[in-house]
């Protein structure tokens, strides 16, 4: 479904991408962790066409799309739905008009058609009833789960989730996990999580990329990776820094 060659990108002269390879099956549920700054969340962008490389290629479902224009991307990321890290609700419009923004603006469905859907999307999230209620009156779990459901109702081939459980209590994250287990089994897409919450890489990855310095250091099952005794991903899994590293807090 997904796969990157020899991907490099620079801003200036700083390098982020420095050969970047990896593949992703349909309908896998894929994890990628690695430092702040290190690259994950621009990875991710080259994954859906917002920035192109300088060099290499980003192939989705057997398109290259380096080498689409702006139209043809625009078919291409059709394919995707995005949970975003702040969940980018419109703080203006109720629950059913940030879920159905996308339908609405298609204008291919009945406004009959798009309340259903509506109402069996903020179902399958666990919010039904939510939807005339406006994001300031939601916490921090429901405004996630109300922007899933937005990356879901058209029912994408791929989620690509941003740190879907940052500024979530131990308890609501868990249960964001459990719902991208259930989308992910319920609606067969492809996801890709970017993450640095090590119980929801245990959780919801059935394999996990660590990206570091530029390219995947390692991949490999939660348990290999978790397991590992290379001292670069024990330490990151762990939470244990380097004392060779000068960190300025």
């Amino acid at each position: 479904m997904i796969e990157a060659r020899d991907l490099r990108k620079s801003f200036g002269s700083h390098r982020v991408l420095d050969g970047v390879s990896f593949t992703i099956e349909k309908a896998e549920s894929i994890v990628i962790i690695g430092r702040s700054g290190g690259g994950k969340s621009i990875l991710l962008k080259h994954v859906i066409g917002l920035l192109m490389p300088d060099s290499g290629a980003v192939w989705i479902d057997g398109e290259n799309i380096a080498l689409m224009n702006e139209r043809q991307l625009i078919q291409v990321r059709r394919k995707f739905g995005m949970l975003f890290q702040s969940a980018a609700l419109f703080d203006s419009m109720t629950v059913a008009e940030n879920v159905s923004f996308l339908l609405r603006r298609e204008r291919k469905l009945t406004e009959k058609e798009i309340a259903r859907r509506i109402d069996e999307t903020l179902e399958m999230v666990d919010l039904p009833g939510t939807q005339d209620k406006k994001p300031a009156e939601l916490s921090g779990g429901m405004r996630k789960r109300v922007g899933l459901a937005r990356a879901i109702i058209y029912r994408p081939e791929i989620v690509l989730y941003d740190e879907p459980t940052t500024g979530l209590d131990p308890i609501v994250a868990d249960s964001i996990d459990q719902l991208i287990l259930r989308v992910c089994e319920r609606l067969k897409v492809t996801s890709v999580v970017v993450t640095h919450d090590m119980r929801s890489t245990q959780r919801v990855g059935q394999r996990i990329l660590m990206l570091h310095q530029g390219r995947i250091y390692c991949s490999g099952t939660p348990a290999e990776i978790f397991q590992s005794a290379d001292p670069i991903v024990h330490r990151f899994v762990n939470g244990i820094s380097d004392p060779r590293e000068h960190i300025l807090i």
